[in-house]
């Protein structure tokens, strides 16, 4: 599914095109998704101009003065800007029409995504209990290392929990371990605050690299403006169970934690 980069992606791709704009329409061609579209939410954006996009997690968030669109691509939803009269495709749920003609289409296969509304001064549920950005000031190895004493589980599903820190998945999570030296099933409790430290900023170093290479390609996804993203040239351990190392050339090992495909180098990690 889109991880923070792809999401951060599309926020990038979409924000100097949707930022003064005034919505216009909204078409709501399939409400089943992952939570009905509310009824209401058409006539509440209709009329209000967007004045921020912005991410929370894996969310984006549509500012205006009224309150929020909330959404989430779910696990192969994508938002793309095309023409006012581009005909939808299959999986074309949703149209957001702007007065300057264009219009933000939302795609999604597998309709796991979400668009929900957020009145102005409320905090939506799904919003509530997120932990630190890891981009952010706020998010460093103290933070890690304050929250996993005395856990067991393993490192990865630790740092993947989004009341630790938000928006560290699979691809991402694997990939800070390998470069930080740490075994993926390593107990989170286990981990000195130095090596915290160092993986915090891998964390933030991988996240980094994945936005600035437009997020990384897999399956279904595409940036706003229609671009994939090419990171995934640059994985390291993720998706190359069985193949050698790159620093060692070892073979590497693939194990399962939290029924999610770990990989990982037993020479180079620890």
């Amino acid at each position: 599914m889109p991880e923070l980069p792809e999401v951060e992606t599309t926020r990038r791709g979409v924000e100097p095109h949707c930022v003064g704009r005034v919505v216009t329409r909204v078409l709501v061609r399939e409400p089943r998704l992952r939570w009905p579209v509310p009824d209401q939410l058409a006539a509440l954006l209709a009329g209000q101009a967007i004045e921020a996009v912005e991410r929370r997690a894996k969310y984006l968030l549509f500012r205006t003065q009224a309150g929020s669109l909330l959404v989430h691509l779910g696990m192969s939803g994508s938002l793309r800007l095309v023409d006012f009269d581009a005909p939808p495709g299959r999986h074309d749920h949703i149209d957001v029409l702007l007065d300057d003609g264009a219009c933000l289409r939302y795609h999604d296969p597998r309709r796991f995504g979400c668009f929900l509304w957020l009145a102005a001064g409320e905090i939506h549920p799904l919003l509530a209990h997120l932990g630190p950005e890891p981009l952010s000031s706020e998010f460093d190895g103290q933070v890690l290392y304050q929250r996993s004493r005395g856990r067991k589980s393993p490192i990865k599903n630790f740092i993947m929990d989004g009341k630790v820190v938000v928006g560290v998945g699979n691809i991402y999570a694997n990939e800070a371990l390998f470069i930080s030296g740490i075994r993926p099933d390593r107990a989170a409790g286990r981990v000195s605050a130095a090596r915290y430290q160092r993986l915090a900023e891998n964390i933030k170093q991988v996240l980094t690299s994945a936005i600035e290479q437009g997020g990384t390609t897999l399956r279904d996804f595409v940036g706003g403006d229609g671009r994939p993203g090419y990171f995934a040239q640059r994985l390291l351990v993720y998706g190359r169970a069985g193949q050698s190392c790159k620093r060692c050339e070892a073979t590497l090992r693939e194990v399962r934690l939290g029924q999610r495909s770990s990989v990982y180098c037993a020479t180079c990690q620890r």
